[in-house]
């Protein structure tokens, strides 16, 4: 993807963790001025995730997505809490390189030990949300090992305290469908109220801002593709075209065609 100041577009790549079901593992290498290839070797065979964004390269915008991430940057373990709307992610220094683990929505609170709601459009370090000496090991583990390490870690403890709940998978699935929450609320046997809340604690968001969230991920590969905006509505479930383009507009600041536009950009220069 292409950045600002005519610098050359960051090395990208990400591939499914093979330990933690959903989880995807990224890295990202910003390429030195003069040179073809990135002085840091932290790139893995590319695979997408299902989340159908473009890759959170450094000074890019990152887009709702539902899911946290656990980043490795800058000598500094951080997590990234479920966004609302997108933001830029910080530019890398050249040669300079990030990587992190994307854990499904509803799996990092139960990693964590903290609801996403705690979390949510923040980017603390690990050590501010466990404490330094907790998550020491984990900075240290990680500097030594790099992805692989970071991916054991989260296995291992996420196998540890039960893995992500059957029920944030139900939940998800259905807001992503634009099921009213009260009907889910009945799918599961709970009053409204309580799937509200338990929704914050799982995705850092109510069940009807998630479904927003998981609906603007099935927009984004219809505009890669080059749909009609029309088109787009349609096959993504608003009721029409000014939906699309409210909805998009409110998670990312820009209209669709900006986004398209953009997206197109960024693709053209990887």
């Amino acid at each position: 993807m292409s950045s600002s100041g005519g610098m050359l577009p960051d090395v990208y790549t990400e591939r499914p963790s093979t330990r933690v079901p959903g989880a995807v593992l990224w890295s990202v290498t910003a390429r030195e001025p003069g040179r073809g290839a990135p002085v840091a070797a932290s790139a893995r065979p590319a695979a997408r995730s299902g989340t159908g964004d473009l890759a959170p390269e450094a000074g890019q915008d990152v887009l709702p997505d539902g899911c946290m991430d656990l980043v490795w940057s800058g000598g500094r373990l951080l997590v990234a809490g479920p966004d609302t709307r997108a933001h830029a992610s910080d530019p890398l220094p050249a040669g300079a390189a990030a990587l992190g683990i994307r854990l499904p929505p509803g799996a990092a609170p139960v990693l964590l030990g903290v609801p996403a709601d705690a979390l949510r459009d923040a980017r603390p370090e690990l050590a501010d949300v466990w404490g330094t000496r907790a998550a020491r090991p984990w900075a240290d583990g990680v500097a030594e090992g790099g992805s692989a390490a970071l991916e054991h870690r989260v296995a291992a403890l996420l196998a540890e305290r039960g893995g992500r709940p059957r029920e944030t998978t139900v939940v998800a699935g259905l807001a992503a469908r634009a099921t009213p929450a009260a009907d889910i609320a009945d799918r599961l046997g709970v009053t409204p109220r309580t799937l509200h809340r338990r929704s914050l604690a799982a995705f850092g968001y109510g069940p009807r801002t998630l479904g927003r969230v998981l609906r603007l991920q099935r927009v984004l590969p219809l505009l890669d593709a080059g749909l009609a905006l029309a088109d787009v509505a349609q096959r993504a479930g608003y009721a029409d075209q000014p939906h699309l383009s409210r909805e998009v507009r409110a998670l990312t600041g820009r209209s669709p065609a900006a986004l398209a536009a953009g997206r197109a950009g960024a693709a053209a220069s990887a």
